[in-house]
């Protein structure tokens, strides 16, 4: 059973390879990529940052919202007419 089973590709903090001391709110590009296409924030499992990585970014991203550089939500188009999937 052991030859079946697949180890999982280990994500490495892209913040600490980089050597970064400031994640920067500004920067919304980077942000983007660390957020979903509905404007939430990606899981650290996810994402692959490290602990002190993530609270900056989600600190970055939830600054960048204020300053209104980013979405808080996208809104999603939909089939649905009354609400239950009828048309």
């Amino acid at each position: 059973m052991s030859d079946y089973s697949r180890k999982p590709k280990r994500r490495y903090c892209a913040f600490c390879k980089d050597k970064t001391e400031y994640i920067d709110y500004k920067d919304v590009n980077m942000l983007r990529k660390y957020m979903t296409d509905r404007g939430k924030i990606k899981p650290r499992r996810v994402s692959g940052n490290c602990a002190q990585h993530q609270h900056q970014l989600s600190t970055a991203v939830k600054r960048a919202r204020e300053m209104a550089l980013v979405p808080y939500t996208v809104p999603v188009v939909s089939n649905k007419v009354d609400g239950k999937g009828r048309r």
